[in-house]
């Protein structure tokens, strides 16, 4: 970089990468999150065109509301239902390391987003067929063995931004934000320049909040 030159966000991460300096965006997720799923494919798209490797951990929106009032009756049976594949997601990693959560997030989310089947547990069955991981893991959907190791990887990420927020959650250089929230996901060097601002964001000091009403449903093209 010149001496005297202010450099950009893109030069930036140029620069970096000549270095090797390569990113980790921590990502939570609940698989039951249509949103969660566009924002997961985005990081997707973004490790194509910047240098970033995207962690995969587990929240839980139930665990995220639990004893909150004023929840519909719709929305608590949502909630029952959202136990099952986290614990399933957090035995797998359990058992098996954390690099099995990305590909098991994705066979997930293809068949409960692209294909509108739902996040149920013949879907994760299915899942865990396709990525050659053992049907037994199943088990851990009706039983609480795994929900302390659940709880804290879900703390571990939504500690650092509040429980006014749900999922995503990215962490990055240090500092953790709710989302973004896009839909259609971008893709190609759109995703790296939406990644290169909210980089930018994150390095920011101060920034808390950048929000607008969400008038598109989640486009999962």
């Amino acid at each position: 970089m010149v001496s005297g030159h202010s450099p950009g966000v893109t030069e930036l991460v140029a620069f970096c990468t000549v270095l090797g300096m390569t990113a980790t965006a921590d990502f939570w997720f609940d698989p039951a999150c249509p949103w969660a799923w566009m924002t997961s494919r985005w990081m997707i798209e973004v490790e194509q065109v910047r240098d970033v490797r995207t962690s995969w951990h587990v929240m839980s929106l139930a665990v995220l509301n639990e004893g909150r009032e004023g929840l519909s009756e719709n929305y608590r049976q949502f909630l029952d239902s959202a136990w099952g594949p986290v614990r399933v997601l957090i035995a797998a990693e359990q058992e098996h390391g954390s690099e099995v959560l990305g590909p098991l997030y994705t066979a997930i989310g293809e068949r409960a987003h692209v294909q509108g089947r739902k996040a149920g547990l013949d879907v994760v069955a299915e899942a865990l067929e396709e990525v050659g991981l053992p049907a037994s893991l199943l088990e851990a959907a009706e039983s609480g063995e795994y929900d302390d190791a659940l709880r804290k990887s879900h703390h571990a990420g939504m500690d650092q931004v509040g429980n006014d927020v749900g999922t995503p959650v990215i962490s990055v250089d240090g500092v953790a934000f709710f989302g973004p929230v896009v839909t259609p996901a971008p893709k190609g060097e759109a995703a790296g320049r939406l990644w290169d601002g909210f980089r930018l964001i994150a390095t920011t000091d101060g920034v808390y909040e950048i929000k607008r009403a969400r008038t598109r449903e989640p486009d999962f093209s």
